[in-house]
């Protein structure tokens, strides 16, 4: 593969911010949220309502820590090699050669969302959304994290190719799960986003989770009202 670096997706959008929510933008009328949310809304909403609507500040864990070390690792192997172009030549090129990129943004204003992609394959076939994990476990949070990615990228091509989303084992080649991202799979994505939605203008309730596990190893623990 052709490694690529994308030059030109810092576009200008006219942002404004959440008077209430440190985090959500306000692009063309309507909230933007980073995709990432979607996966601690999986494991906890009211971590989110802590985090982004109280503006409480704890520290990383060692494996967040341990994450971003190898992560930018990663990143800084692929600058070695990676040549600058355009989003559009990127998209020409791979109808005949097989591309890889990482740390992609992508946004969707009308679908409210934003992020930047961890890797994407790009092939004469079909693209591949690579969203890296620690362990090898799909859970139901990051698989709608690497679907919210996909419907923000299939928002920003107009290209008939499969799209396929995919987890990866961090700092290895182990894909563990991947699905083609399909009318059901974006259906169930959008269903989440207008979840999210609604948490952001007050209509539902932030849920915390039920699981025992989960709240002993929590960073919010000592400010959760629930315990």
């Amino acid at each position: 593969m052709e490694n690529k670096i994308i030059t030109d997706l810092d576009k200008d959008w006219d942002i404004k911010y959440h008077p209430d929510i440190k985090g959500v933008q306000i692009i063309d009328g309507k909230n933007n949220f980073p995709i990432s949310w979607l996966n601690q809304q999986g494991y906890c909403e009211y971590q989110l309502y802590l985090q982004y609507f109280q503006g409480i500040k704890v520290g990383e864990t060692e494996a967040m820590s341990k994450g971003t070390k190898v992560h930018n690792q990663l990143e800084e192997k692929f600058q070695k090699t990676a040549t600058p172009s355009t989003f559009q030549e990127v998209l020409d090129l791979s109808k005949t050669q097989k591309i890889l990129t990482r740390e992609m943004f992508v946004i969707a204003p009308q679908e409210g969302i934003r992020g930047f992609i961890d890797e994407i394959w790009m092939t004469p076939e079909e693209f591949i959304i690579i969203d890296d994990k620690p362990g090898n476990r799909a859970y139901n949070s990051t698989i709608n994290q690497v679907r919210a990615y996909c419907l923000a990228f299939k928002n920003m091509i107009n290209d008939n190719r499969k799209i396929v989303g995919a987890l990866r084992q961090r700092g290895t080649d182990n894909i563990f799960w991947s699905e083609e991202f399909d009318e059901d799979a974006e259906k169930s994505i959008k269903f989440l986003i207008e979840r999210m939605n609604g948490l952001f203008n007050g209509e539902k309730p932030f849920i915390k989770t039920k699981n025992t596990n989960k709240c002993k190893h929590c960073r919010f623990q000592s400010y959760c009202i629930h315990d």
